[in-house]
């Protein structure tokens, strides 16, 4: 099963504008709340079921399971979010989810012939229950869903790759765009370097050249900065292992997202390179190698967190908002610190580029994500209708803004010509507590745990003229024209990360396709899990060797290991599997005149 990112309350690249902008009480009225220790769940239902507030005039609350490889938490909706479901869907959603409670949950429930009432899975599994008959074929619904449908094209385009005839829908994509194949839009790539703005001025805002410069210039932030403003140890490096194995990769997600940087891209068990040529993931001359190198040098100058391989990400997400890290990697997670008040004051955390880099970054999701969404085969009568119109809100204009802008006059306000403006954006960090009206309890732990949607963020609020996402407004825009924006882009005589990259020739954008790729066999999967535990286990003695002969010893100890495992199998089959996905990229370039 795939191990998805993303964080308590949070996260998916969509979520990020969600956690940019944050929520909480009204102005003036804002507080810090503990994360509450157990849900109010039962509370929040009962809010909904008030009557006075709810706006789908539902008598009763139904509850459904869904079973949801995105989730980070496992149990019953809690707190706003909870009572939002309630009041316009007549729902209590119940998650169940196999990063919480085990990957043996998927292999017992569809056993037992009902994973869950919804159904969020990776394309292979949800191929594979597609075809053991576990998913609902929703042909005769879906075509009166009008806000579902505005995404024909890649719903078609999605349930034609599983064989089935025009007009016949088992699945529908996540994380679906309204702009194209080729499109890349937002101010960043999904991995760079990010660092405070203020250590960085502090050490003289140095030009960073290659890798080892980086280490360099971290050992200085180290030195300068070894402790938040409480006093507790800080590192530039804080590492956590619960999200290895995910999204179409093998080995330890903290070093294969940050292959990246050089244009590479790991596809399972081989690397793509930016010539569009496979190589092992253990080739001396790829990403995986050079990262992995990477951090065990930053390890052996005392730059890596020591609770790092042993902690999980809520730990690493709280040592962030706590000021106990010099360095980011994901764009999302500059969330958790980069307050307005921050950015005002400088001390917020921004791109610093690295010029020997090659940033590979995905376009849009015009086609959707790696997952999809799907309704359980057994699922009929008054739960199947809720569900149907359920799954249309979530893509209506209301609950996408639900989903990425949060609640008006709470998380944003309506300016007079109909656009919005982000309020509080310091409540993901501090969990700011929410008003009853609005179910009460603190945002982060009553925000949206599905943690996965069906449109992403950048797609058009028809109401605003705008962006779901709370950085592309206009509003927040001129609202983060600070002191510090206007010095990073004096400093590199650009716009944004991107328009950085684009003009010294620094990106690598690879077009969204979608393809049909050939589902592991129960012998693939089996070399695949192995290999996969392997090389993790493997990875994370690595980042903490003394030396660069032990390195190299165990590296190759490890690449012995894995061919016994039937690595080059492994390879084999992914590299003709993706090979599908290349031609179709390189037909979208052409398409698009790229």
């Amino acid at each position: 099963m795939l191990k998805k990112k993303l964080m308590s309350g949070f996260l998916a690249a969509a979520m990020v504008a969600s956690m940019i902008a944050g929520c909480g009480k009204k102005a003036g009225d804002a507080e810090t709340t503990k994360a509450a220790e157990t849900t109010k769940a039962a509370e929040t239902t009962k809010a909904a079921e008030g009557g006075e507030e709810q706006t789908g005039g539902y008598d009763d609350i139904i509850e459904i399971e869904i079973y949801d490889a995105a989730a980070n938490y496992n149990g019953v909706q809690p707190g706003w979010f909870g009572k939002v479901l309630a009041d316009n869907c007549g729902l209590s959603v119940n998650i169940i989810a196999p990063q919480v409670i085990g990957d043996s949950v998927y292999q017992t429930r569809t056993a037992e012939g009902n994973l869950g009432d919804i159904v969020i899975l990776n394309k292979g599994d949800f191929l594979d229950c597609f075809n053991a008959g576990l998913i609902k074929d929703i042909s005769a619904e879906i075509v009166n869903c009008e806000n579902i449908m505005n995404y024909k094209v890649q719903i078609d385009n999605y349930n034609k790759g599983l064989g089935l005839d025009d007009g016949v829908y088992y699945g529908i994509p996540a994380q679906m765009t309204d702009t194209s194949p080729v499109t890349l839009s937002g101010e960043n790539v999904y991995s760079s370097i990010w660092l405070r703005w203020d250590q960085f001025k502090g050490i003289g805002s140095p030009t960073i050249t290659d890798l080892d410069n980086l280490l360099d210039v971290l050992a200085q932030i180290h030195e300068t900065y070894p402790t938040n403003d409480a006093g507790d140890p800080a590192y530039p490096f804080t590492l956590w292992a619960d999200w290895d194995g995910g999204d179409n990769m093998i080995g330890i997600a903290n070093v294969v997202q940050l292959t990246t940087w050089y244009g590479d891209k790991v596809k399972e068990s081989a690397i793509l390179k930016p010539d569009n040529t496979f190589t092992a993931i253990y080739d001396k001359t790829a990403g995986y190698y050079k990262i992995t190198k990477f951090l065990n040098d930053a390890y052996r100058r005392g730059l890596v967190d020591p609770d790092s391989g042993t902690q999980d990400w809520n730990s690493v997400m709280n040592k962030i908002s706590n000021g106990q890290v010099n360095l980011l990697w994901y764009s999302w997670q500059q969330g958790f610190w980069n307050s307005t008040d921050r950015k005002n004051d400088g001390t917020a955390f921004a791109v610093i580029p690295v010029e020997d880099m090659l940033y590979y970054a995905d376009a849009d999701n015009y086609f959707g994500s790696t997952r999809v969404w799907g309704v359980g085969a057994a699922v009929e009568g008054e739960k199947y209708d809720r569900i149907m119109k359920f799954l249309d809100w979530y893509a209506s204009p209301e609950g996408l803004t639900y989903a990425h802008s949060g609640l008006k006059d709470f998380t944003y306000t309506v300016n007079e010509d109909g656009t919005y403006t982000q309020i509080n954006s310091n409540a993901l960090m501090d969990n700011l507590e929410v008003p009853e009206i609005y179910g009460g309890g603190g945002y982060n732990d009553g925000s949206n745990q599905i943690n996965q949607w069906l449109c992403e963020a950048i797609c058009t609020n028809p109401n605003t003229g705008e962006p779901y996402s709370v950085s592309e407004w206009a509003s927040y825009k001129a609202a983060n024209m600070t002191q510090m924006k206007a010095e990073w882009q004096e400093m590199y005589d650009a716009e944004t990360p991107v328009d950085w990259m684009n003009k010294n020739g620094k990106l690598l954008a690879s077009p969204n396709v979608q393809v049909a790729l050939e589902a592991y066999d129960n012998d693939m999967s089996l070399i695949h899990n192995e290999v996969n535990n392997k090389l993790c286990e493997y990875t994370w003695k690595l980042i903490f060797v003394e030396s660069d002969e032990e390195f190299d010893a165990m590296w190759d100890e490890m690449t012995e290991v894995l061919d016994g495992l039937g690595y080059k199998t492994l390879y084999d089959f992914d590299t003709a599997n993706y090979q599908k996905e290349v031609d179709a990229k390189e037909a979208a370039k052409a398409a698009a005149g790229k």
